[in-house]
């Protein structure tokens, strides 16, 4: 229980990995020697390892919303120490949404806002039965679902591997929103 505990900070925990025994040098020995290096140290860095943080951004409008740089703000002390990896993110919420998306052009955002708004009905007009929170819940559930609650990023040499243009938004779906909570988990080498 102690250790499962552990896994809700920021610190990078190394993984066992069992193989099978096999005939021949073992893998990080092939790889040190094909980078030209011998040292005990390659097998080391080759070690799969964790690191998990929860980021928890502030209530925002309603809308789409560039979050890049706050997530890269809490998360590159750890991910600096991956060569090569995975970054999953994690909404803990059912009226937000994750997306990557333009990070550049604000009107992309608005845009985005502007179709969900017109694809998805909100009011008294709207079919919905569950109206208990609201008249902008339902249609919150219904556009985090089109969007989805999680994303997965490569990580490459330390950093987000996203194309030049992408950047990480948090969709805001309700028209008073709460703190969301992100569960960011790094895995790699």
């Amino acid at each position: 229980m102690q250790a499962a505990s552990a896994l809700f900070g920021s610190t990078t925990y190394p993984a066992i990995i069992r193989l099978k025994p096999r005939k021949g040098p073992s893998p990080a020995i092939v790889v040190a020697a094909a980078a030209g290096t011998t040292s005990t140290s390659t097998t080391e860095s080759m070690a799969a390892k964790w690191a998990q943080k929860t980021v928890v951004i502030p209530p925002q409008r309603r809308g789409c919303h560039l979050i890049t740089p706050k997530i890269l703000r809490e998360i590159e002390q750890d991910l600096s120490g991956f060569k090569c990896g995975l970054a999953h993110l994690f909404l803990q919420h059912t009226s937000a949404s994750l997306t990557i998306n333009e990070n550049y052009d604000s009107d992309v955002q608005d845009d985005t806002e502007t179709f969900l708004n017109r694809i998805v009905p909100e009011g008294r007009s709207a079919p919905w039965k569950h109206t208990l929170e609201g008249p902008d819940d339902m249609p919150a559930h219904i556009k985090s679902s089109m969007f989805g609650c999680a994303l997965t990023v490569p990580i490459t040499d330390g950093r987000l591997n996203m194309g030049t243009w992408q950047g990480i938004w948090l969709c805001e779906h309700r028209d008073h929103a709460t703190p969301r909570k992100i569960v960011i988990t790094l895995n790699g080498m």
